[in-house]
């Protein structure tokens, strides 16, 4: 789970990770063999047993950073990615935050994504949390920010991420009826393919962190999922 590759001074909720970092763990999957894929193409590989190898990669919010240093060094590994895109704040910036403001993605941007390869799925509409909105107002998160990104993706939308990793059962059913394949979370109560697991990674992510964190996550998708 990444959010932001760019250089940075300030990064009090530690959402960044530096394009020299970032390139060292790149290097560090593909040096074990692994290769990093969307999770739609893992969820495929997956169902056809033949996930071995592969590694989810997913950036959260749609910064612009994204289009500008994420994807030319995930082409060049030849690694593909999920990106979640808060559909109402495209061309914008990180308004549901108070760290320093940093662009979103624009309409252009998100087509060029995914002309290279990346699946463009939806992280809601104005990134809130879910647990405390109304019916009406979830399925309008859900609904209305997965027909925008389709319309300007030109492709099915089918993943789902929750904002700030907050999900109960409430949200995981409403995903699921909303007809979504799948749905992303971070240490899920109950994980299932609307409540997938992940690991954030971060800039002080080297070697070492790398192992241990893929160790981990490797035990918890084991006895939990």
């Amino acid at each position: 789970m990444y959010h932001s590759v760019d250089h940075f001074d300030e990064d009090p909720h530690l959402v960044t990770v530096s394009p020299q970092r970032f390139e060292g763990q790149l290097a560090w999957l593909r040096a074990r063999g692994l290769r990093g894929v969307s999770v739609r193409e893992l969820l495929e590989a997956q169902d056809a047993g033949r996930a071995r190898g592969l590694v989810g990669l997913t950036f959260d919010d749609g910064y612009a950073d994204f289009a500008t240093r994420a994807v030319p060094a995930l082409v060049r590994f030849g690694f593909g990615a999920t990106v979640f895109v808060v559909s109402g704040r495209i061309g914008s910036h990180n308004a549901w935050d108070d760290g320093p403001r940093k662009p979103l993605m624009s309409v252009e941007q998100l087509r060029k994504a995914a002309a290279a390869g990346m699946e463009i799925a939806s992280h809601g509409r104005y990134h809130v949390s879910l647990p405390g909105t109304s019916g009406t107002e979830l399925r309008e998160e859900l609904e209305e920010s997965r027909a925008h990104l389709e319309d300007i993706a030109e492709a099915p939308v089918t993943g789902f991420a929750y904002p700030y990793g907050h999900a109960t059962a409430r949200e995981v059913e409403a995903v699921r009826a909303a007809g979504y394949d799948y749905a992303c979370d971070i240490v899920p109560e109950r994980p299932g393919r609307h409540a997938l697991p992940r690991t954030y990674i971060g800039e002080r992510d080297r070697r070492l962190r790398l192992r241990a964190k893929l160790a981990r996550h490797e035990l918890r998708r084991r006895s939990r999922v």
